[in-house]
């Protein structure tokens, strides 16, 4: 299978979404790539802080501004399985990532173009380029397995 670079770094944040999983979390996951290096890594961790701001972007814009030294992201990249939602496409903006790719649609809360377009809303003072549905069912089928999962241990 030759893959290319947004595929590759796709599945690098599939195996953090795998690690969220495993931590009986949504299995979201998200890296961060500047100047061809993966500098930053996140999933999702909201259940285990119970913080709202815990999702897989922001753990790892977080650590990519540790990395840099800065709270500019201005030629990096942000890989993340599921759409961003407002709070992180907010936060993607304010750090000024240059483009995201992300890779299941959100049909409830995207922010890069199902529900609105954030990224890309010519009011704010920065946009972010988009690439959609990179490796879009796999992405969506670790989430459609984990709620399957979840309701029927509800029951």
């Amino acid at each position: 299978m030759n893959l290319n670079k947004d595929e590759k770094y796709m599945q690098r944040a599939i195996i953090e979404a795998k690690k969220a999983q495993e931590a009986g979390e949504v299995p979201i996951g998200a890296i961060i790539v500047f100047e061809d290096e993966i500098i930053a890594t996140g999933y999702n961790v909201r259940e285990t802080t119970q913080s709202t701001l815990s999702h897989a972007e922001l753990v790892a814009i977080k650590k990519a501004n540790t990395k840099i030294g800065s709270w500019r992201l201005e030629d990096c990249t942000l890989y993340v399985t599921l759409e961003p939602c407002p709070m992180c496409a907010g936060a993607i903006i304010q750090s000024r990532i240059k483009r995201v790719v992300y890779g299941a649609n959100d049909p409830k809360a995207g922010c890069a173009g199902t529900v609105m377009n954030l990224l890309d809303e010519s009011r704010f003072n920065h946009q972010v380029e988009v690439t959609r549905r990179v490796l879009e069912t796999e992405c969506s089928s670790l989430l459609t397995t984990f709620f399957r999962e979840l309701r029927k241990h509800k029951r």
